[in-house]
């Protein structure tokens, strides 16, 4: 009975308020799915760039490999809490501000799109040759191969790397949300850390953990329709 009461001293949902929660859910959902559809459109050429310039005799495709290798290697290691204060000036001249979710979108998107690359890289890569191969025997234009070979081929890696990648970005906004970045990071580093409301940073950390699941589950059930391996 000591440990309930002491637990339900810790904790009062009335200490929480309920429209800045929801306010800044949607802030995070907000952030997470805008910077997510650049971060699929950039990596995806990123990507398909790596792949098709891999391994070439070509003096320009060796120098264009090496360069979006090196972007790519560059900022895939630098930590994100770093990246945004050193794109702190880049932000500003994007967006006009340095703050609010606006302000994340621009670190979001450098952070997460070399990561997604290297999965589509490596996803082009797992394709069976020989159909690359059957398809430029047929006749296949460059962009016809692209949208009809390498792809739909990949498709389920490329989905389950773009769910991997959307859930770093929920904890990138939760970080981001840290120097004012809104969302549920923010209000749980102000309203429940700074201001000693055990209560704000518990629920914020669940209904992030709940958006993590869901984004999780969309990803697994689309992958599980896209795999042909995988009976339905």
């Amino acid at each position: 009975m000591s440990d309930t009461t002491g637990f339900s001293s810790y904790f009062h949902l009335s200490q929480v308020d309920w429209s800045n929660m929801w306010s800044a859910t949607l802030e995070t959902i907000w952030m997470t799915v805008f910077s997510l559809i650049l971060v699929a459109i950039i990596g995806i050429l990123l990507g398909l760039l790596l792949f098709e310039t891999t391994g070439q005799t070509n003096l320009g495709a060796r120098f264009i490999n090496g360069l979006t290798s090196l972007f790519v290697n560059v900022f895939r290691s630098i930590p994100f809490i770093i990246l945004i204060v050193l794109l702190l000036p880049i932000t500003k001249g994007l967006v006009g501000t340095i703050i609010g979710p606006k302000a994340a979108l621009p670190s979001l998107i450098i952070s997460a799109a070399p990561f997604y690359a290297r999965m589509v890289e490596l996803a082009f890569h797992e394709i069976d040759h020989g159909v690359i191969e059957a398809a430029e025997a047929m006749g296949a234009t460059k962009a016809q191969i692209i949208f009809k070979v390498l792809l739909p081929e990949s498709s389920p890696a490329l989905v389950s790397g773009i769910t991997v990648t959307g859930i770093s970005l929920i904890g990138y906004t939760a970080m981001a949300g840290v120097i004012g970045a809104g969302g549920l990071g923010n209000l749980a580093y102000l309203d429940g850390f700074q201001a000693s409301n055990n209560t704000v940073t518990l629920v914020a950390t669940v209904i992030i953990l709940l958006v993590v699941f869901v984004f999780q589950i969309i990803g697994d059930w689309t992958v599980r329709h896209l795999d042909k391996r995988i009976t339905n």
